[in-house]
């Protein structure tokens, strides 16, 4: 039996890895070893461990209360330090890590010294306005197996020397689950808001989200606010959401809720990955806010505006009268897990070894 390593620090990630969960667990050939750290952990983002179906194998404190630049760099210690700990406790055949937060960069890191092979989904996005960049890239040169979205991230992970005989193009596993329903929608018709930290223009954080605000008391819809990832000045813009008068502010949404918000929505409006990633299946017109998503694919559905209560403002009347049906979702078939799940069961242990491949 193989033993599956697989990491979630955070829910949107989880939403990500959950129908790969799913399939790892049901597989008798496999032994799922979920490691849970990061924002699941803290009662300021939710306490979404609590909303973890699955048996955690490693619970590894790792995130501190500071969002400064300090208190970011700091964590990413305190995670390899902390998962250096559970590896020597639990040491998977294989590791599962998704996308670019510094935690997951952190826990490739403290991967290497126990000759853990590494698979990583998501590498070759691009997301040029955050630091999330060089972190997905890291981790790229830390793995030796690759699960991307699409062949043109497949080419990018190529161009960085990667064996092309590890390189899949897999899909979004997240659009695997879209067909999921709870049945009663938190709010029918609204304008659903997720905007995170611009992290390479955290300075800029009050003047952004104080913009958005301003735009959103202008509209009729009802709002919903999902709250921010745990980044630099992130808690800066979860207050002001919870304090916007007559919106809906939740830390999280289990995976059902969240499609049955987008599924009756009239519109995204943020900067959240969910609107290029997610927002199509749903035919969701998409008000994407600034730099955070610069450079990322994207589908018909999105509409990109600068920072300005003014663009935001258009941007939002331009999506709200989009008509929108059956366009093509760019990160997917919604048959990413079955190729994941056979290359975590298949693929030979004995690619530790790196080489540079050229191309």
């Amino acid at each position: 039996m193989r033993n599956i390593g697989v990491l979630t620090t955070s829910r949107a990630e989880y939403g990500i890895l959950r129908p790969v969960l799913n399939e790892i667990v049901e597989d008798p050939e496999l032994n799922l070893q979920l490691f849970v750290g990061g924002a699941h952990l803290s009662p300021e983002f939710g306490n979404t461990v609590d909303q973890i179906e699955f048996p955690i194998t490693e619970r590894v404190e790792c995130l501190m209360s500071s969002e400064t630049p300090e208190g970011i760099a700091k964590s990413i210690g305190m995670t390899s330090f902390g998962f250096a700990q559970a590896f020597a406790r639990t040491r998977p055949d294989i590791l599962l890590i998704t996308g670019d937060r510094y935690e997951a960069a952190a826990v490739a890191l403290a991967a290497i010294p126990f000759k853990i092979p590494v698979a990583h989904l998501g590498g070759g996005d691009v997301t040029l306005g955050a630091f999330d960049e060089n972190l997905r890239h890291a981790i790229t040169k830390m793995s030796h197996l690759h699960f991307c979205y699409a062949k043109e991230q497949a080419a990018l992970v190529l161009q960085m020397g990667e064996n092309p005989d590890r390189v899949l193009v897999t899909g979004n596993p997240a659009l695997d689950g879209l067909s999921e329903t709870y049945g009663n929608p938190v709010a029918k018709g609204a304008l659903v808001v997720i905007f995170h930290p611009v992290t390479l223009e955290y300075e800029h954080t009050d003047e952004y989200i104080d913009n958005l605000l301003n735009a959103l008391k202008h509209r009729t819809e009802p709002i919903v606010f999902i709250l921010p990832n745990a980044d630099t000045a992130g808690r800066k813009i979860l207050k002001k959401m919870r304090r916007f008068p007559n919106g809906q502010a939740h830390a999280n949404l289990i995976p059902a809720k969240f499609y049955d918000l987008l599924r009756h929505a009239v519109a995204m409006v943020g900067n959240s990955s969910s609107a290029l990633m997610e927002a199509p299946s749903f035919d969701l017109p998409a008000v994407n806010i600034g730099t955070r998503q610069e450079g990322r694919l994207r589908g018909a559905n999105v509409i990109d505006v600068g920072y300005s209560t003014e663009e935001i403002l258009s941007g939002i009347d331009r999506a709200v009268a989009f008509p929108l049906k059956g366009i093509m979702n760019p990160y997917g078939d919604g048959h990413a897990v079955p190729r994941i799940v056979s290359a975590l069961k298949n693929t030979p242990l004995d690619i530790i070894e790196k080489r540079f491949y050229k191309h």
